[in-house]
């Protein structure tokens, strides 16, 4: 079973929110899906313990209304709607979803997505030009090398555009055949003023990212998992490697992966404050980097 949701969860996280000064908060790495989509999504974690060692009990069931009601209650002020396909023919049709999901939901970042097939360049271009803000990139799911040569013209428009794309390319939760630090390195010496977002901070190389990081001004990592009770009995991050955190204060961006999250919103919230790295740290993560990468303040 899941832990049980906070009562007034929403209060709950408000309050840790002004307690580092900010009124609201932005979650770059949220989900919002067509419903067949999401439903195989939620099979996969829910049959997830033999790949993980344990279970994986969704925290948020509810519907879309329901889901942004709960985004809201807790201040997020911005937050993306990641889709991503496992096979070809999927990508344009969940653009062409996540389009008119954005448009009904003010807050919502456009997002986008693609998967190595010719058509790419073609709906990556109509997505753009139709408003995507942000592209969710899943390597481990799509089970495919993000330097297929199918993706040069993508990762050209992504880069010319300068457009952030959330890409899942670490070995966590488990290893994919394309996953880790080497092949994002080698796409990033291709193109080097991409703009990515590490996804989960690239659990469990966290430090492999973090050099990445060092060497590619582009680079940011998201929050999504790391730090939390969950994660930390998985894929802890090196305690060694907290302070190297403060060193990329401007380029962590909060993420929480809800809904799809074996635990509730605020224990990612806390997690994050629980590092103790400082209000300023805080505001930076929670809301004034990702504000500033997507042009969000008002």
């Amino acid at each position: 079973m899941s832990e049980p949701l906070p009562e007034d969860e929403g209060t709950a996280v408000r309050g840790r929110l002004a307690s580092v000064g900010l009124d609201s908060m932005i979650d770059v790495h949220t989900h919002f899906m067509p419903e067949r989509v999401l439903a195989k999504v939620r099979a996969y974690f829910d049959a997830a313990g033999p790949l993980i060692g344990g279970a994986w009990p969704i925290a948020y069931r509810g519907d879309d209304a329901d889901r942004l009601a709960r985004l809201r209650s807790f201040g997020v002020a911005h937050f993306s709607g990641l889709n991503y396909p496992h096979k070809p023919g999927m990508a344009a049709w969940l653009n062409q979803w996540s389009a008119q999901f954005a448009a009904q939901v003010p807050e919502c970042l456009q997002s986008a997505t693609f998967y190595p097939e010719p058509e790419a360049p073609t709906y990556v271009a109509e997505a753009i030009d139709s408003g995507a803000r942000i592209f969710k990139v899943h390597v481990q799911v799509g089970n495919y090398d993000p330097n297929d040569p199918l993706l040069d013209q993508v990762w050209t428009q992504l880069q010319d555009k300068q457009i952030p794309a959330v890409i899942h390319s670490g070995d966590g939760p488990v290893p994919g055949d394309h996953t880790g630090v080497a092949g994002v390195r080698r796409l990033l010496e291709r193109f080097p003023r991409l703009v990515l977002i590490i996804a989960h901070m690239g659990m469990p190389e966290y430090d492999a990212f973090l050099d990445l990081a060092d060497d590619f001004p582009g680079i940011y990592l998201d929050t999504t998992m790391v730090f939390t009770p969950f994660t930390e009995d998985l894929m802890p991050f090196p305690e060694a490697s907290k302070p190297r955190l403060l060193d990329f204060g401007d380029r962590i961006l909060f993420g929480s992966d809800f809904p799809n999250i074996p635990h509730p919103f605020l224990t990612q919230v806390d997690a994050v404050l629980g590092l103790d790295l400082g209000a300023e740290w805080s505001r930076k993560v929670l809301r004034d980097n990702a504000a500033r990468l997507f042009n969000l303040d008002e």
